[in-house]
Parts: structure tokens; sequence; C-alpha cells
């Protein structure tokens, strides 16, 4: 008897995995969003360089917005950390049955040095530093 895979959208979206399912969607998301940003960073310095676009100085006048840097800092601390922890976890693979141990870990180490960069970055944007 073979598995039924009639399941329809909404119900593959219920999936329960918790968790490291969660994690694993947010580190595709995030590494996404790196390659667009960089992308994006590229072609903006490119244009900005060659022709003096002015479409390239609004997108550097938004990547020097404080509220943008807040957001891309979300994206390179969280994917880099659970880099490092997949990465750990494949070079110890004894250490697998602890999946759900090591995501807790990865945030307790992510929710303070997040928010010591968050503090920083809106301190210096109402303060105008940089």
């Amino acid at each position: 008897m073979g598995l039924n895979r009639r399941v329809g959208f909404f119900a593959g979206l219920r999936y329960r995995g918790g968790g490291p399912m969660w994690a694993w969607m947010l580190h595709r998301v995030t590494g996404i969003a790196m390659i667009l940003f960089v992308g994006t960073h590229i072609y903006a310095s490119f244009f900005m360089q060659q022709t003096g676009s002015d479409f390239a100085t609004t997108i550097n006048i938004v990547y020097e917005s404080w509220i943008f840097q807040v957001f891309v800092a979300f994206i390179v601390i969280f994917h880099g950390l659970n880099g490092m922890r997949i990465g750990i976890l494949d070079l110890w693979p004894r250490f697998q049955v602890f999946q759900r141990e090591a995501l807790w870990l990865q945030w307790f180490i992510f929710i303070p040095v997040y928010g010591l960069t968050v503090a920083i970055l809106i301190q210096h944007g109402l303060t105008g530093g940089f």
C-alpha cells in the first residue's frame, strides 16, 4: 500500500514540524534575501559609479537608513548563527538528537547579539551618527 499524496495546498501548510522546520524555512528566506541585497547593492554601486543614476542614489539612500539596516542585521545574524548550528550538527552527527536544544541555544545567542545591534543602530539613527 502506497502513501496517500493527495494533500491540498492549505493542508500542506499545516505541517507540524515545529521550531526546526521554521528555522529551516527562515534560513532559506534569509539566504535569498542576502542574495537579493548583495545583487541590488552591486547593481546600485555600478550604476552610481558609471552613470550617477538617480535610481542608484535612491537605492543607496534606502540602504543607509537605520530601519533598513535593522532588517539586514536580522538577516545576516540569523543566517550566520543558523548556518553555524547546522554545520556543527553536520560535523558531529551524534548531536542530531539535540536538534531542538541546539535551536534554543541559537536563539539564546541570537537575541542578545541582535538586541545590542539594534540598540546601536537605533541610537546612531536617532542621533544622526555614522
